[in-house]
């Protein structure tokens, strides 16, 4: 059984979506209107309300990602927005903040570039904040990538020191902040290179030094 949109009215018949017509350069991207996709069961339908732009896309518009991306595609590997449809054994309730990323999304499936887009239960993670869209947008991945890096990559256990390259980076700073709730030490490269500050000299264009 499914539960419908949250203000109980039926999904458009069509979006707006960036769509990759073919691989190549910028021109093949083009936005269009395009069917609303419909929902498989176990599979949940998101209303989109930003994403995230990610090397990835620009591998497939090329047309050079795996063999599985076929083409015309909507890319978009991660978004965030509101539950549309989903099947009442989901736990999710229509107009729950909700993100979702990978998963083949934008790449065998149609991706996040789209005022909506489905995608499997299991890759909805559920969420509730008060900031902005294009706040949140940003996020995803990049979390993601800085907790698959210290889990999955590293298996860091509490009490390791841990060293951050590139420490000032959004991966960076997400790693540092996500190794304080693990109980890592954290150390960043610091830079002790003196910064040099040419003096003006006069008579080359600088104010009263004039011959």
């Amino acid at each position: 059984m499914s539960q419908g949109t949250a203000a109980g009215d039926a999904a458009p018949a069509t979006m707006r979506a960036v769509v990759v017509t073919r691989p190549g350069g910028l021109e093949a991207l083009e936005i269009k209107d395009v069917p609303v996709p419909i929902r498989k069961p176990g599979w949940v339908r998101i209303q989109m309300k930003a994403f995230g732009v990610n090397e990835s896309e620009i591998t497939t518009r090329k047309g050079e990602s795996d063999a599985e991306v076929t083409y015309p595609r909507v890319p978009g590997i991660e978004g965030v927005g509101v539950v549309d449809e989903a099947d009442e054994a989901s736990g999710l309730r229509p107009g729950q903040q909700v993100a979702t990323m990978t998963g083949n999304m934008g790449r065998s499936y149609d991706g996040s570039y789209a005022q909506y887009v489905t995608v499997p239960a299991a890759q909805v993670i559920p969420f509730e904040t008060s900031l902005p869209w294009e706040v949140v947008g940003a996020l995803p991945e990049m979390f993601q990538t800085a907790y698959g890096s210290l889990t999955t990559g590293l298996d860091l256990k509490a009490g390791q020191t841990l060293l951050i390259r590139g420490g000032t980076s959004t991966v960076g700073l997400s790693a540092a902040h996500g190794r304080a709730e693990r109980g890592h030490h954290r150390e960043g490269p610091r830079s002790h290179r003196p910064v040099h500050h040419p003096q003006p000299r006069p008579g080359r264009g600088t104010a009263g030094g004039g011959r």
